[in-house]
Order: C-alpha cells, then sequence, then structure tokens
C-alpha cells in the first residue's frame, strides 16, 4: 500500500514538472515529463486507492494530453498538488 502512494508521489513530481516546463515555455521538457507521467499513470493500479483518487487518475491521462499547453500547465499543477497531499498523507 505504501508503495502504491510512493508512486502516487512520483507521479505528482512529473505533473508539478510538466506545469512548470509549459508555463516557462521549455515544451520540450515538458513533453518529456508528459510522456513520464503517462508511463506512471498506466503503472499504478488504482484499485489501491479510495474512489476520489481513483478518479483523479482517470481524468489526469485526459488532461495532461490537451491541446492548449496553458491549460496542461494550470490542470496539472492542480492534480500535481491535489496527488501530493493524498500521498504526504498516507506515507
Amino acid at each position: 500500500m505504501i508503495d502504491a502512494y510512493k508512486k502516487l508521489a512520483a507521479l505528482s513530481m512529473d505533473l508539478k514538472r510538466v506545469a512548470l516546463g509549459y508555463h516557462s515555455k521549455s515544451n520540450q521538457t515538458a513533453s518529456r515529463f508528459v510522456e513520464e507521467s503517462l508511463k506512471k499513470i498506466h503503472d499504478i493500479n488504482s484499485d489501491d486507492f479510495p474512489p476520489y483518487l481513483q478518479k483523479l487518475l482517470a481524468n489526469t491521462e485526459h488532461v495532461i494530453t490537451q491541446k492548449d499547453k496553458q491549460k496542461v500547465a494550470e490542470d496539472a499543477l492542480m492534480y500535481s498538488t491535489l496527488l501530493q497531499n493524498a500521498a504526504l498523507n498516507k506515507i
């Protein structure tokens, strides 16, 4: 169970890097962290989490693959904070 939350914390950090990359117009860096985030999303077993986190994880992939990069930056930062808070409360 703790390992699942560690993966969640790692995803949170990648999402924060996505947000910072797009915000600072470093699209190549942000795109790399989008790829890493997608890998982590697929690696995480959402059954280990309560329903609200399952829903967040399910929406995260859609959020970071939007066309509007400024919207991706804003949403990635929000999701990063939500996932980080969930992970820190369990670790």
